[in-house]
């Protein structure tokens, strides 16, 4: 497992700037809960009518003055975009970096086969990603806690297991294309999680574009649609067979491919 250890140490300070920053955030927020609890219910009746905004971002389902309402709504959005970004960018860097950073040739001509290297990279991603959740799950929980609000434990744990199912399918995808570049592609890294989360504000606002269900992760890790326990076996299977998808493609192409010098 040395490529394992390897890629840990070397995302150590990427993986604790980024919970850092998102585990921090979401700390601040939880705490300015208290004091904006007074003009709460203004504030989500305000939201509620602003008609195809408020579907966007599901604030016309949540409930944005109770503490489980304003955690999916700031928090929640704080997670998703920070950690399919986060994700996003550790996994286009795994194996178009080898090549970009003129290391692949190095790293290859040790005795340990290119599926061992590209395996033991998308593990380490793994490890990484789950990290990063864990971190934030704790300033998330910890901050509710601290504040001394009466949580839906259950529905909030669900809620972090859908976004790390997020940010795991969003890794992977990446992880895949990863393996078809030759340099880092750190924007279309970018370009595709900012897609993917437009594409899940598309699906609340028209319900022609219903089949994008199926293809955004942002989707199934929506707080409104969870907290509400909407029925999501299908688009949650569809993530995981293209995150499935993604990772195979990236070890089997890895395998095959020339090499760059």
């Amino acid at each position: 497992m040395t490529i394992f250890r390897k890629e840990l140490r070397t995302g150590a300070v990427g993986f604790l700037v980024w919970a850092a920053v998102i585990g921090g955030l979401m700390a601040v927020c939880v705490g300015l809960y208290p004091s904006m609890s007074g003009s709460m219910e203004d504030m989500s009746a305000l939201f509620a009518g602003m008609g195809d905004f408020s579907a966007a971002f599901g604030l016309d389902k949540l409930q944005f003055g109770s503490i489980m309402g304003f955690y999916g709504t700031e928090c929640g959005n704080i997670l998703g975009l920070g950690g399919g970004f986060y994700a996003a960018l550790t996994a286009m860097g795994l194996l178009a970096g080898e090549e970009g950073g003129h290391t692949a040739e190095f790293l290859l001509t040790h005795p340990v086969s290119r599926l061992r290297v590209a395996a033991e990279k998308l593990l380490a991603l793994a490890a990484l990603i789950v990290g990063l959740n864990l971190v934030c799950f704790a300033c998330g929980a910890g901050g509710i806690l601290a504040i001394g609000e009466d949580a839906d434990w259950n529905s909030l744990l669900r809620y972090h297991g859908a976004l790390l199912l997020m940010q795991a399918e969003m890794g992977a995808l990446c992880f895949g294309l990863s393996a078809a570049l030759r340099r880092g592609g750190l924007g279309l890294a970018m370009g595709l999680a900012a897609l993917l989360y437009f594409a899940g504000l598309l699906v609340n606002l028209d319900q022609g574009l219903d089949w994008l269900r199926f293809v955004t992760p942002y989707y199934y890790a929506d707080a409104a649609r969870i907290f509400a326990r909407e029925a999501m076996a299908g688009p949650v299977l569809a993530g995981c067979a293209l995150g499935a998808l993604g990772a195979g493609f990236g070890l089997w192409w890895y395998g095959r491919k020339d090499i760059a010098p």
